[in-house]
């Protein structure tokens, strides 16, 4: 599904956050939170652990809401994704995504 692509192109569909979402478990959600704060060393609880998808009507998570710089830049530019960006090549916000995770850039540029 074309929306479930976020703006940086990661697939918000495979996302352990909207899964959990989606099916409503909590299991998921406190592996997820427990996951996610180790490796960002943040505390992240299973209550944050609620997303329908970045580019869709709904919860987001904390980060995806209001914190992460790749979509607040692609809101302000009114932009479908960062793929529809002409600084999309350049930008080092995307490269953080996209560097390492190759589907996402193919998920832009496709």
């Amino acid at each position: 599904m074309k929306e479930l692509i976020a703006y940086c192109g990661l697939n918000c569909e495979t996302c352990e956050a909207r899964v959990a979402t989606v099916n409503n478990d909590e299991a998921l959600r406190r592996e997820v939170a427990a996951k996610w704060s180790e490796w960002n060393k943040v505390e992240i609880t299973p209550e944050m652990i609620n997303c329908a998808g970045c580019r869709v009507e709904g919860v987001k998570t904390p980060y995806c809401d209001s914190l992460c710089p790749i979509r607040r830049c692609a809101l302000d530019k009114k932009a479908e994704t960062c793929g529809a960006c002409p600084d999309m090549d350049k930008c080092e916000k995307l490269a953080a995504i996209t560097g390492n995770n190759p589907e996402a850039l193919k998920n832009l540029k496709g």
